[in-house]
């Protein structure tokens, strides 16, 4: 009997240990605890046997049946446990990827899979771990992220909605593409081209050998970027990737259409990152050729744009070639970008209009005040040498502007995107100054009204004239030589002037808040002072009279010129702000004509002798004479 027992468990054991090694092909995890359950069952078993072999004598019947009982409950609670661990291994994902697809998102070829299906993907993709996924896998989650019935994360029809769910798939498709990097030491590329997205990763290592990268293209859009010349910064270490996307879908998208309602797209729209770069700092601006996907309109331009988190901005970005197919965008960063244009150029139209008639006009006035100063330079009530130096910076700022303006309306400026950065640094620099010889006129009549009852050296007031001449234009000279220095890139938008990136436009709001601020605080203590000079002396000293008139022009040429500048600060929101601003900047000579030529005294005694002049030259007396003693000398002269 005992032999026979020890037959019997030597058949079962071995049974068991085949089961085991079955189980532990499906996994090492799966192995683990397999053996467990094993071990469990084995122990069961012996101890059943055992009891069973301690038991009584029974019939070898009886045995029999107990042991087939025993061997059969212990292989089916195997087989039970085996298939369990199998199923939970197939239901996890695979090595490597941690994104499970729900089952709604596999069959939306043929039905509408719900929203839930986007957002947990969605999810998935921000608490993304795995550095390398496969590129099948990274194709299935973009494709449901790209297509029209998924592209909805969230259940609204509004503005940020919408906006919102656009941000969310641009961030997931960016982190996705960032998957496919490898590190490799010389170079690869992946292409994945779907139905809705079509994206390009190139990667170059250490031992790379090419001088430069192939361009990367779609069937839309291609892209040319100096990727050797990132790779080489010292934090790169010789390693750079780039991914270039094209949504070929996007352009009938909601979540694009409805955030430019007022624009035309033109082209598919394009995204670029530099996936797994420590440095991703351009060497050289990238250039995107784009091909139409729509007429161009005779009556608009092209814009090139690129996506700022809530709506399509110009900044960085410039359209240096286009024809009736295709489009080149230079940028000066990465970005999701599309080629656009005004659906309702008119108002836009009509304000540039008036903004060049209205600046033509302004010149005008701007040389008559420099020529009436001219006129009465011998009169040192007129003749001021700060604010001649203002009508003059003024004069060149606004023909500058003007300037641009008509090379940019006739597509002149676009292409040459250098010529562009300096018309901007010039116009930075003559505003500046402009405002600079504000603030030396405010801080001059501080000064005059402080030694009202002083005497005055002229040659003293001459070397301090030639002084402030310098200052004047040196402060403005510097704060463009800094604001070059720190953000070389700054200058020359999409209208030639400063960009909004890193906010580099303060430095010039910057420097103009200040003295603004500054003047405010120079005419009130102006005023405090001609006030307590005015109780102390007798109010008809003809000095005070003329320091209290020089001050009110002073103040009010202030107002004009400097405070709607206060404006620009909320024009954007505003259209009856902007086109107040656009008036009041343009006007800064006609005002000044105004207040210093017009309004003057003295300023009309000299027109009125330059007027006497020319009637007393004219006058029918006078040509009468003229002419009876230019034919006497003739008579003389022939006798």
């Amino acid at each position: 009997m005992r032999n026979i027992l020890l037959i019997l468990l030597f058949f079962f054991t071995a049974e068991i240990t085949e089961t085991t090694s079955a189980v532990a092909t499906e996994g090492s995890s799966t192995f683990s605890e397999f053996t467990e359950t094993t071990s469990a069952t084995e122990t069961s078993t012996l101890s059943e046997i055992t009891e069973t072999t301690e038991a009584p004598s029974s019939t070898s019947s009886e045995f029999t049946e107990t042991t087939s009982a025993t061997e059969t409950s212990t292989l089916s609670e195997v087989t039970e446990t085996t298939s369990a661990m199998i199923t939970e291994t197939s239901s996890t994902t695979r090595p490597g990827l941690n994104i499970t697809v729900l089952e709604d998102c596999k069959v939306w070829r043929y039905a509408n899979a719900t929203q839930e299906c986007t957002k947990n993907l969605l999810n998935q993709i921000d608490n993304i771990t795995t550095e390398v996924l496969l590129k099948k896998d990274v194709e299935v989650a973009l494709e449901i992220l790209t297509t029209q019935e998924h592209s909805k994360p969230v259940a609204t029809t509004n503005q940020d909605g919408l906006v919102s769910s656009f941000n969310s798939i641009l961030r997931a498709t960016d982190k996705l593409m960032s998957t496919l990097v490898r590190k490799v030491e010389t170079n690869s590329s992946i292409s994945i081209s779907l139905e809705t997205i079509e994206a390009r990763v190139f990667e170059v290592g250490p031992s790379c050998s090419l001088m430069e990268i192939p361009q990367l293209d779609t069937a839309d859009a291609k892209m040319d970027i100096d990727l050797i010349g990132i790779s080489k910064n010292k934090m790169n270490q010789g390693y750079a990737a780039v991914a270039f996307m094209s949504y070929t879908n996007m352009s009938n998208s909601s979540l694009f259409s409805t955030t430019i309602s007022t624009m035309k797209l033109l082209s598919t729209v394009v995204s670029a990152t530099l996936p797994r770069t420590r440095n991703t700092r351009l060497t050289k601006p990238v250039n995107f050729t784009l091909k139409h996907t729509a007429e161009l309109e005779t009556s608009g331009t092209p814009s090139c744009v690129y996506w700022k988190e809530t709506d399509w901005v110009t900044d960085g970005c410039t359209l240096i070639e286009t024809n009736s197919t295709h489009s080149v965008c230079s940028c000066d960063h990465l970005s999701t970008f599309a080629l656009i244009m005004q659906t309702k150029p008119s108002e836009n139209a009509h304000l540039e209009v008036l903004s060049m008639v209205a600046e033509a006009l302004g010149l005008v006035f701007l040389v008559l005040a420099l020529l009436t100063f001219a006129l009465c330079r011998r009169n040192p009530r007129v003749f001021n040498m700060a604010r001649i130096n203002l009508c003059i910076s003024l004069l060149l700022a606004h023909f500058f502007f003007l300037l641009t303006q008509i090379l940019l309306r006739y597509k002149y400026l676009q292409p040459l995107k250098l010529a562009c950065a300096v018309m901007a640094g010039v116009l930075h620099f003559l505003f500046l100054s402009a405002f600079v010889w504000m603030f030396i006129e405010a801080l001059m009549l501080f000064i005059a009204v402080k030694n009202l009852s002083r005497p005055k050296s002229k040659q003293k007031e001459l070397l301090k004239w030639k002084l402030l001449t310098v200052v004047g234009y040196i402060v403005a000279l510097f704060v463009v030589g800094v604001s070059a220095g720190v953000v070389p890139q700054g200058y020359g938008s999409e209208q030639c002037w400063l960009k909004r990136d890193k906010n580099f436009i303060w430095s010039f709001l910057g420097p103009v808040s200040f003295i603004i601020a500054s003047n405010i605080i120079l005419f009130s203590l102006i005023a405090i002072s001609l006030g307590y000079s005015l109780v102390r002396l007798n109010s008809n000293v003809s000095q005070i009279k003329q320091t209290r008139t020089v001050f009110f022009k002073t103040m009010a040429q202030f107002v004009i010129l400097g405070c709607p500048w206060i404006l620009g600060f909320f024009t954007a929101d505003s259209k009856a702000l902007e086109i107040i601003f656009l008036i009041f900047i343009s006007q800064q000579g006609t005002f000044i004509f105004i207040i210093h030529c017009v309004l003057s005294k003295e300023v009309r005694q000299e027109y009125r002798k330059l007027l006497g002049g020319f009637q007393s030259n004219f006058s029918p007396t006078t040509i009468t004479e003229a002419h009876t003693t230019h034919g006497g000398s003739t008579d003389l002269h022939t006798s």
